[in-house]
């Protein structure tokens, strides 16, 4: 398990001089963002696709999360459902990415530098895959940012109303994902610093490393 304060602290730091997360052939598909209301189907895509991944790495997969906007009912989303997978090592490909492959995932993403974390999609239901050893602190935010979002009425109305506002503001501007992104961080790192207090976690809130 990650220290405390790992969990609150955000990294901000690019890739490597030279290096790119995406794996060849499979750069960001940008176009218009799309925020579309609730939709109760969304808990039972996770299913098929906690399934899937189960069936292909049984006692491998130590974890599998719904976790995203589409995790919490209420919330508006990208209609793509987000899904955290926990492995013994995410470095070592060979004893999971197969099997994950044989069942339709298509690696994108590969972060050596950031926690190890490798990302798959998957076309239908649209997924995305994130998979982390561990130690890896981000499934532990993904979490407790989720659980409050879950409970907190007020957050998950502002979350839901900075989401639209930011994709209409980007799809206004020709803007791409990340940029819609960051768009959005300052008031995610907000209500991120009133869910690390509500669940106890450093009282001085988030830490912000570049």
């Amino acid at each position: 398990m990650p220290s405390a304060r790992d969990i609150v602290t955000f990294s901000d730091s690019p890739p490597p001089p030279g290096a790119s997360p995406w794996v060849a052939g499979a750069e960001a598909r940008d176009g218009d963002i799309a925020i579309v209301e609730p939709d109760a189907s969304w808990p039972e895509a996770f299913s098929r696709i906690a399934d899937l991944v189960q069936d292909a790495l049984g006692p491998r997969a130590l974890q599998i999360e719904h976790v995203g906007s589409t995790s919490v009912p209420g919330l508006p989303a990208k209609p793509i459902i987000d899904v955290d997978v926990i492995v013994a090592n995410p470095a070592d490909e060979a004893s999971w990415l197969p099997a994950l492959e044989a069942k339709g995932f298509v690696l994108t993403v590969r972060e050596p530098w950031w926690h190890e974390h490798r990302c798959l999609r998957h076309a239908a239901p649209r997924t995305n895959v994130h998979v982390f050893g561990p130690d890896a602190p981000e499934p532990w935010k993904h979490r407790i940012f989720r659980d409050h979002l879950r409970r907190d009425t007020v957050d998950r109305d502002l979350y839901a109303a900075v989401k639209r506002e930011t994709a209409a503001d980007a799809n206004a501007h020709g803007e791409t994902v990340m940029q819609y992104n960051a768009r959005k961080q300052a008031v995610i790192r907000e209500i991120y610093d009133r869910a690390f207090r509500a669940a106890g976690l450093a009282g001085a809130g988030s830490v912000s490393i570049s």
